[in-house]
């Protein structure tokens, strides 16, 4: 297909995806006070744009809009023309409340009314 099309129409369509790519997307990557915006988020890692962020590594976490989804240790993978795939090499979901350090009774009361 690319010899049938020229490089300008070709260069155009990838601006026009990634910047598609850019405009649904609400995942952030943040690392310190640092903030990247991700493309796409997989089960094994992760998609940033190449100009958006320098090569990362270590310990850093993923927000959807405000919401703090999980906690990683990455590493680079590999480099795809404009993006960079990175890969979890430890990832931990981020708990909504506090830890439960006892077993719960399936018949306990959900409140309780004076």
């Amino acid at each position: 297909m690319d010899a049938f099309l020229s490089d300008e129409v070709i260069n155009g369509i990838n601006r026009a995806r990634m910047q598609a790519l850019r405009k649904k997307n609400r995942l952030r990557l943040h690392v310190g006070e640092e903030i990247y915006p991700i493309l796409s988020l997989s089960e094994n890692g992760f998609e940033i744009e190449t100009d958006a962020a320098p090569h990362l590594r270590g310990l850093v976490d993923i927000y959807d809009g405000a919401r703090h989804l999980m906690n990683c240790l990455i590493i680079q993978s590999e480099l795809d023309g404009d993006i960079l795939r990175y890969e979890y090499k430890r990832h931990t979901d981020v708990a909504l409340g506090p830890a439960k350090d006892f077993a719960v009774d399936e018949d306990a009361p959900i409140a309780l009314l004076r």
